[in-house]
């Protein structure tokens, strides 16, 4: 495929243009050039096919000097938008749709928001897809009415057949965050359904969920499989999202405790649980630290915590409190091998580093996950 023709502006993609087996022998030298101290570090698992994998694709909206609108991304520390007609590394039917966003709104004269005067309605555009095609668009606006709205979507629908669902979200704070709090339906139910590793799951415009939906399924079950999970376990899984990994690790387990901070995700976890009759895991919206705490205060026993937080990794005080319940294994999954290093450094202290596994969730780009294996050092 010829290579992004806007790659150098956007900045989006670090290795467009480079083969990729050298993406992966150059993610594979990065990995063990950060933790070979820590043991021996496994060979990166890549993608077949690493083009259009993205379930997520978010753009922004604004004017060029001509005042004619244009959707793509912010250059790195910017607020200036690169137009992208169609990212390679995004759901085609994703990409098109976007397209078809951006026509309508020059068709319809529907204003884009301006971040200097605050003023303007469309602000960005979020497509997420899943992996039997639905499709749900986020329209996000800085305004609560969108001008000839009724026959946006009307058209939308005509022209992209494949959406299921329509939101409106209202984001008019001066603010980096790409949502706002308040939201209402304009078509279908307001979520989508994935399949992942035999289990369905419902997906909101807020809730956390991978983005790459062929690698998602290889890298949960490379932790799941690497940890010998058995009918015994008590299982905490901390910033559990949607409660996905949990429930796959629940058929191998007693149970599993799922924390989450978002309400959002929470909300949606709830429904994936009844939704696949799963009845061995419960959830609680509160802070992971906090919640491991009062666990370890009360002496409840947990065997395994499974960790997945954000690129940010995990402050001292939340591996204090997984120092203080004592799992028998740690699962670190990690989207940040740099604030990895930092944490694996701290668990050292009290824990052994068992395997150490990188999974290419994002070709094209510098960023790669990893699958941190512990367990207690015999203490």
């Amino acid at each position: 495929m010829e290579k992004c023709k806007v790659a150098r502006y956007c900045g989006g993609c670090q290795y467009q243009g480079l083969d990729y087996q050298k993406q992966l022998a150059e993610k594979q030298k990065n990995e063990e050039k950060l933790f070979s101290s820590f043991g021996k570090v496994l060979p990166i698992i890549g993608m077949n096919d690493p083009y259009h994998y993205r379930n997520k694709v978010q753009v922004s909206f604004g004017y060029d000097e001509e005042h004619r609108v244009i959707c793509g991304n912010y250059v790195n520390s910017t607020h200036f938008i690169v137009p992208i007609e169609d990212c390679q590394i995004c759901d085609e039917t994703a990409n098109s749709i976007i397209s078809s966003l951006k026509r309508l709104i020059i068709r319809y004269r529907i204003s884009v928001f301006d971040e200097k005067s605050m003023k303007g309605c469309i602000r960005h555009a979020l497509v997420r897809c899943s992996n039997d095609g639905q499709y749900m668009l986020v329209l996000v606006t800085g305004s609560f009415n969108i001008k000839d709205g009724d026959l946006l979507v009307k058209d939308l629908l005509k022209y992209n057949p494949q959406l299921t669902t329509v939101v409106q979200n209202i984001n008019n704070r001066h603010t980096s965050m790409i949502l706002g709090d308040k939201s209402k339906l304009l078509y279908g139910r307001g979520y989508i359904v994935d399949e992942l590793c035999d289990l369905k799951f419902r997906i909101s415009a807020a809730s956390f969920y991978q983005v790459n939906k062929r690698q998602t399924s290889v890298l949960y079950k490379e932790a799941i499989e690497k940890a010998t999970l058995n009918k015994r376990d008590v299982v905490i899984d901390a910033y559990c999202g949607t409660g996905t990994i949990g429930m796959i690790a629940a058929k191998y387990v007693k149970k599993v405790i799922g924390v989450e901070l978002n309400s959002y995700a929470v909300k949606d976890a709830e429904i994936n649980k009844k939704e696949n009759g799963i009845n061995n895991i419960e959830f609680y919206c509160d802070d992971a630290t906090r919640f491991m705490m009062k666990m370890a205060k009360n002496h409840l026993p947990v065997d395994v915590v499974i960790m997945d937080p954000p690129r940010s990794g995990a402050d001292q005080k939340f591996i204090e409190a997984v120092f203080a319940l004592k799992p028998r294994l740690v699962i670190y999954i990690s989207c940040n091998p740099l604030t990895l290093k930092t944490n694996l450094d701290q668990f050292k202290r009290n824990y052994h580093i068992d395997s150490i596994q990188p999974v290419d969730m994002f070709p094209f780009t510098s960023h790669v996950e990893t699958v941190v294996l512990m367990s207690r050092d015999g203490k």
